[in-house]
């Protein structure tokens, strides 16, 4: 018997042997080894996805009676406004009573009104394409004096963004004026395509997530013309509600048609009147103005405008009543019956916080 066991080993090895020296198989030759029985869920994503702001904690009572708990939402709707007369000056002193707010056409009750003590959390975004190259200098010598007009020292901050193919942040927020003066120094060339509006949503989510206090801005130099985003016009309005941010556009347009042409007419086509209606769209839904310089001169009083309405705006807090934190969208109406001739400039609407699941 051992010697039979014996004689089935030595059997067994040599074949060992011969199929080792045999062909390498081809990775095709190679069967697969089975999968694993522990699936995970697929995740499909589709769109652009945009962050909803997280709700402020809900206050918790206990009734001591049947030891129910009740959750009251208490997040805050800041709504900062502009108050403009029939000349176009600051309205001031304006109280809480000079105020109606409606909220999907139901009046609201304003909690409270200040000036414009909160800090600004500000992004300035240039368009850095090809197409604007002619008046670059200038603009960002007008773009340093304004930020040094509307930063006030130990409490603005600003950031700052170039638009060309992709947008880019070339400085985090800060309040040092002479880091942001430098980084503008040191703006690479003009060139390449606009995404704006991608610049646009960029901005904005990054101010919500930066700037955890203070009224969030965004000024945006540029002729206005988009040419290569992904995200559309109203992914771009939705992004800047969601983060409660005004935007400023300083139309760049004919100011270099002045510049290359020296005429103060417009030279408008089809493509610049779309572009002028979407910029008006972006800042009428959210508060801000679109201002169109023709010159040196007027390029500077548009950065002087927009700092001086930041500077007078009122700040109107608002706590929703509703308990519906369902992330939807709710407009928003404001007045001041007492006033007559009067333009209110405010943001069209919010999107109310959702609650975590």
């Amino acid at each position: 018997m051992r010697f039979l066991s014996l004689i089935i080993s030595l059997f067994v090895l040599t074949s060992l042997i011969v199929a080792q020296s045999g062909r390498v198989k081809n990775l095709s030759d190679i069967e697969p080894r089975p999968r694993s029985t522990v699936e995970f869920p697929s995740i499909q994503i589709t769109g652009k996805i945009t962050p909803v702001p997280t709700a402020t904690p809900p206050a918790v009572t206990t009734n001591d009676d049947d030891d129910e708990v009740l959750r009251v939402e208490s997040t805050l709707i800041p709504i900062p406004a502009s108050i403009l007369d029939a000349d176009g000056n600051v309205v001031r002193n304006l109280t809480v009573k000079d105020f109606e707010l409606q909220v999907d056409g139901e009046a609201q009750e304003i909690s409270d009104v200040s000036r414009s003590e909160s800090p600004v959390r500000m992004a300035l975004l240039f368009d850095n394409s090809s197409s604007v190259t002619i008046a670059r200098e200038f603009e960002k010598k007008a773009a340093t004096r304004f930020l040094k007009r509307v930063l006030r020292p130990s409490k603005d901050q600003a950031a700052l963004y170039t638009i060309s193919t992709v947008s880019r942040r070339e400085q985090r927020l800060t309040a040092d004026t002479r880091q942001l003066v430098q980084s503008i120094e040191l703006f690479p060339e003009p060139s390449g395509a606009t995404a704006l509006f991608d610049a646009v949503i960029s901005a904005a989510d990054y101010l919500r997530e930066a700037a955890t206090d203070g009224r969030r801005v965004i000024v945006i130099l540029s002729d206005g013309v988009d040419t290569i985003s992904d995200a559309t016009l109203e992914q771009a309005i939705q992004a800047a509600q969601i983060a409660n941010c005004q935007i400023y556009v300083v139309k760049t347009t004919d100011f270099e048609n002045f510049k290359r042409t020296g005429r103060r007419g417009s030279g408008a086509n089809l493509r610049d009147l779309a572009a002028e209606r979407r910029m008006q769209e972006l800042t009428a839904q959210t508060g801000g103005a679109v201002y169109s310089p023709l010159d040196e001169r007027e390029l500077d009083a548009a950065f002087a405008n927009i700092a001086a309405e930041l500077s007078e705006q009122y700040v109107l807090s608002y706590y929703p009543i509703d308990a519906k934190a369902d992330g939807k969208f709710r407009q928003i109406a404001l007045r001041v019956p007492a006033k007559q001739n009067v333009t209110v400039r405010t943001r069209k609407g919010y999107y109310v916080p959702k609650l975590s699941q």
